[in-house]
């Protein structure tokens, strides 16, 4: 695929006797396995989805064209992705980690703290992770009270000087 892409789900299994997969989403977006979507595995493949259905944490998926276990089986492992320009605009203030890993980040008073490396999801609010050239990484709480400024087309962050947490303690 020529256009960057994003992973949305894995293939966990086989399920049954008719094509259906267990898939794991790794997509916030509600309508991104719905009947009629379409979704490539890393090698190209593409995948249009027949019909979706929720089971725990998990979805049972068919797609077209996959018509039996063998066909759900060759599909073992494999990771789902979509091209980057598929996925919808954010709300002013919100980032894909796509858009966030590469930005160096500064404090308020010029202290480098790398660059962003991972965006790991949580309950309360997303942790950046920003390591410097000596691998020192620094848990960046993506919350207002640390996050001064965000430009993504500079590949820049500026965050707040927290004692303990961006700033040497004094």
């Amino acid at each position: 695929m020529p256009e960057p892409t994003v992973v949305v789900g894995k293939v966990a299994k086989a399920h049954g006797l008719r094509g259906e997969v267990t898939l794991m989403a790794l997509s916030d977006n509600p309508d991104r396995f719905a009947a009629g979507s379409t979704v490539y595995t890393e090698t190209g493949r593409e995948l249009h989805i027949r019909s979706c259905r929720g089971v725990g944490a998990r979805l049972l998926v068919t797609f077209e064209g996959v018509e039996d276990r063998a066909g759900a089986e060759s599909l073992h492992g494999a990771m789902l992705v979509v091209p980057r320009s598929m996925l919808p605009t954010l709300p002013a203030g919100q980032y894909w980690p796509h858009e966030l890993e590469g930005c160096a980040v500064v404090t308020e008073s010029g202290r480098a703290l790398g660059t962003i490396t991972d965006v790991i999801p949580n309950q309360a609010n997303d942790l950046w992770v920003a390591a410097d050239e000596a691998g020192t990484e620094t848990l960046i709480p993506a919350i207002r009270d640390v996050i001064v400024e965000v430009d993504v087309l500079s590949k820049r962050v500026l965050v707040r000087d927290v004692p303990g947490l961006t700033a040497p303690d004094d």
